[in-house]
């Protein structure tokens, strides 16, 4: 997993309330292998009409905007907990959502896949969403380390995010890691446990 550290990037705008995982990445879409990128079915359904072609309103561009950073609207992220819905942002190339409010299950996916979610105050992230609507091309900077968002001349803020998930972000540690670290005491514990029970007949290792 990609460690997030710092990240400078215009945002994207997707201001809607409620948006759902299954706006984020229909349903139909989950069979697909992840191997060639879900970033292709982020808001699919948005992005192009019945036939497949760009819709004219759709809110993510048809070029390419290197947008790293998301502004959304309350309570992103909602509905089922389908972990494909993280997989389309990071895929598309996000590294951290800011709102008011992020689904607490899609919070969770996200940090275990080294997407960086950040809550705020409503007057926050109106300042962050003006700002980025009267300089849409402008660059807002997240910075982990010091749990600030900076933009403009001499604009900042902090955030709060807990240190367990900060410590995961910044060291790009996903749940593999996360258990490996403890595979000596692991190890340990199944050794004294087969040791007891001689009848137990062990798992390969």
């Amino acid at each position: 997993m990609t460690p997030v550290t710092q990240v400078e990037s215009p945002a994207l705008l997707l201001l809607d309330a409620n948006i759902d995982t299954d706006q984020i990445i229909p349903a139909r879409f989950l069979r697909k292998p992840r191997s060639t990128g879900y970033h292709h079915y982020l808001l699919y359904d948005a992005r192009y009409d019945m036939h497949g072609q760009p819709r004219s309103d759709s809110p993510i561009p048809e070029a390419e905007s290197g947008a790293k950073i998301v502004l959304a609207g309350h309570n992103i992220g909602c509905g089922s907990s389908r972990e494909g819905a993280v997989y389309a942002f990071v895929d598309y190339g996000i590294q951290v959502i800011i709102s008011t409010k992020i689904a607490d299950i899609f919070r969770s996916n996200a940090i275990r896949n080294g997407l960086l979610p950040i809550m705020l105050d409503q007057a926050p992230f109106d300042a962050l969403v003006s700002h980025c609507r009267v300089q849409p091309q402008a660059s807002l900077t997240v910075d982990l380390v010091a749990c600030e968002i900076r933009w403009g001349n001499d604009n900042c803020l902090t955030f709060e995010i807990d240190d367990g998930s900060r410590e995961r972000l910044l060291k790009g540690i996903d749940d593999i890691q996360a258990t490996l670290a403890w595979e000596t005491q692991i190890n340990a514990f199944a050794d004294s446990y087969l040791s007891q029970r001689p009848w137990v007949i062990p798992a390969h290792r």
